[in-house]
């Protein structure tokens, strides 16, 4: 039998890629329009201020009479200015105690909430836990401010009911300070709870139907599979709260002016009082302008340390 003769190949050519689609003029135009508000926005709300504020440290400047070059002095006036550094030193503490007592309770509340609970209760919870943060805090800290009063406030109408001794909450350096931190906590920690749940939720059920598996419990379960998964989460959420308790104002405005003596001024308000009570604005932009530095530290500080204690999916 003759062999089949040779059937030559023929290659089929690959698709030309769909022509590159330009953009028409009046595309580009409204990408422009669009844009433009945020820029504008961005431009003179916040960067030139920056601007201004870095600028205007080196100037000693009354808002009535002509800016003054000063170079760095109002820099060195900050370190022998006692209420500067009594200032940090308060907003550190605040900070320290603050925000560990706000992402522990909003941790332990995320991991209660997310537990085995009807959808309507889960759902409840988040917005009880939420609801203050959308009130103001000058509002709220007024509110307070009442209901911590020594002679007629509700706590220690309270306490005296019960048989203790009525506590000068506002008046002594322990009271005042404890209430401003209670009173940040209570309104600021519903979005650190949300940014926790959230986070929390997005573990996946089998991690810990593994760990169930192997015996874990509680604690260990926890520490073992929550923890280490929601850290990406924690360090987002730990970000924010040191970022926003660095700038504290209102509650220790609103609640104690400061007081009693130096106890509760924060590095926000020196800013303010240099500034708008005393006239000294180069001097209150110095120290604005130290305060953004130190935030930036421990901002850098929190992202070089996660790349240890942050763990990725």
């Amino acid at each position: 039998m003759a062999p089949a003769p040779d059937v030559a190949r023929t290659t089929v050519p690959a698709p030309a890629p769909p022509p590159r689609r330009t953009r028409s003029r009046a595309e580009r135009w409204m990408t422009v329009v669009f844009l433009a508000p945020t820029v504008i926005g961005m431009g003179v709300f916040t960067v030139l201020p920056i601007l201004a504020s870095v600028v205007l440290a080196f100037f000693q400047w009354d808002i009535i009479s002509a800016p003054e070059f000063v170079g760095l002095r109002n820099f060195t006036e900050l370190v022998t200015d006692r209420t500067v550094r009594v200032s940090f030193l308060n907003t550190i503490v605040f900070v320290v105690v603050a925000v560990a007592l706000q992402l522990s309770l909003a941790m332990t509340l995320a991991v209660l909430v997310q537990g085995k609970m009807p959808s309507w209760l889960r759902l409840f919870f988040r917005s009880t836990f939420f609801f203050p943060l959308i009130l103001s805090a000058a509002s709220v800290s007024i509110f307070m401010r009442y209901m911590f009063n020594e002679q007629f406030g509700v706590v220690n109408w309270l306490l005296t009911n019960v048989g203790l001794p009525a506590v000068p909450w506002l008046t002594t350096t322990t009271g005042a300070s404890l209430v401003v931190v209670l009173v940040y906590v209570w309104q600021n920690f519903g979005f650190t709870f949300l940014i926790l749940l959230g986070g929390i939720a997005s573990i996946p059920k089998e991690l810990y139907e593994a760990a169930d598996l192997d015996g874990a419990k509680g604690w260990s379960k926890f520490r073992n599979v929550t923890l280490p998964l929601v850290s990406p989460t924690l360090l987002v959420a730990s970000v924010t709260a040191i970022i926003t308790a660095l700038q504290v104002f209102d509650q220790p405005y609103v609640l104690t002016r400061g007081g009693p003596g130096d106890s509760t001024r924060s590095a926000v308000m020196v800013v303010y009082q240099t500034a708008f009570q005393q006239l000294e604005f180069g001097k209150a932009s110095a120290i604005g302008l130290v305060l953004m530095v130190l935030i930036m530290l421990v901002t850098l500080a929190q992202f070089r340390l996660s790349r240890r204690y942050v763990h990725y999916q």
